[in-house]
């Protein structure tokens, strides 16, 4: 599911800027840039993300800018001291040689003494506002959500419809395929009987009976059409549950196209073919839409 998040967290090493965001995939497949000073932390950011999404291909990025003086900076008299004595030494030895600036001498090494941060507590300002983030993050991918839902709820109507067009339209079909093939059986057989066959009238109608039967069960497609409506059922009952959906979407997805699949090896009419392949036109649009879900 595709979301995105962003936060920025004063930490006592800098102002920390962390970037989420994810796009469709069917597992979860995560992807850090993270300044050198946080390095350490990502296997702690990988078992969060893991205990609270399941798919996308998610990058974390996660920049730590150094936000200058703090209160407790203090200037290293000493080492300053030392600097200043060489730098008259030089400018003695080499009147041609340039003084240092206010800039080069603060960039010196141990002129300015900088507090060193507590690694327990800058870690602790790092996963809080990451965990902040986090939740930004997975609201972004709620509201998506509840936006495809709806989508997949009209999808659901749609096959509904098309199974309900579709369904008082079949005892007339299957009658029209019955006294088609009544018609060339007792032609057929007729002429065998006219051969002089040793076979009764009785024997020829009772077989035309079973041919017409066991070809009305051949085309009897009701059970595709219920099964159809059931999967319907379950898809909305699972998205009115909520939570992670997508892998059970994805299976139910594979049995509406096998119940489309089959309801097409049955068509014997434009009308039967025309839905199945209608069918499986609206399932899998809603396949796609179901690879942005969790």
């Amino acid at each position: 599911m595709t979301g995105y998040a962003n936060a920025k967290v004063q930490t006592d090493m800098g102002l920390l800027s962390i970037d989420m965001r994810s796009v469709n995939s069917r597992f979860l497949d995560l992807s850090f840039r993270a300044s050198e000073e946080i390095r350490f932390l990502e296997p702690k950011f990988r078992e969060i993300i893991s205990g609270k999404i399941a798919r996308g291909k998610m990058e974390c990025r996660l920049n730590l800018v150094d936000s200058g003086l703090s209160a407790d900076t203090a200037l290293n008299e000493e080492a300053l001291n030392k600097l200043m004595a060489l730098q008259t030494q030089v400018l003695k030895t080499d009147p041609s040689a340039t003084a240092l600036r206010v800039a080069d001498i603060l960039n010196y090494p141990g002129i300015v003494a900088a507090p060193v941060p507590d690694p327990e507590v800058f870690a602790k300002q790092v996963l809080t506002g990451f965990e902040q983030c986090l939740a930004a993050f997975n609201e972004s991918r709620q509201r998506e959500g509840a936006a495809l839902a709806q989508v997949l709820l009209k999808y659901c109507t749609q096959i509904e419809d098309l199974v309900n067009t579709l369904r008082p339209k079949i005892p007339e079909i299957l009658q029209a395929q019955k006294d088609k093939l009544t018609e060339r059986l007792e032609e057929a057989l007729g002429t065998t009987l006219a051969d002089g066959a040793q076979i009764t009238k009785e024997e020829v109608n009772e077989r035309i009976r079973q041919e017409i039967t066991l070809y009305g069960i051949k085309l009897d497609v009701n059970e595709e059409m219920e099964r159809l409506c059931t999967h319907v059922k379950e898809v909305r009952r699972t998205l009115d549950r909520g939570g992670p959906v997508g892998r059970k979407l994805d299976f139910l997805m594979q049995e509406l196209n096998r119940e489309a699949n089959t309801l097409g090896s049955k068509a014997v009419s434009i009308s039967m073919t025309d839905t199945s392949v209608n069918l499986k036109l609206v399932i899998e649009s809603m396949r796609e839409q179901i690879q942005n879900l969790e």
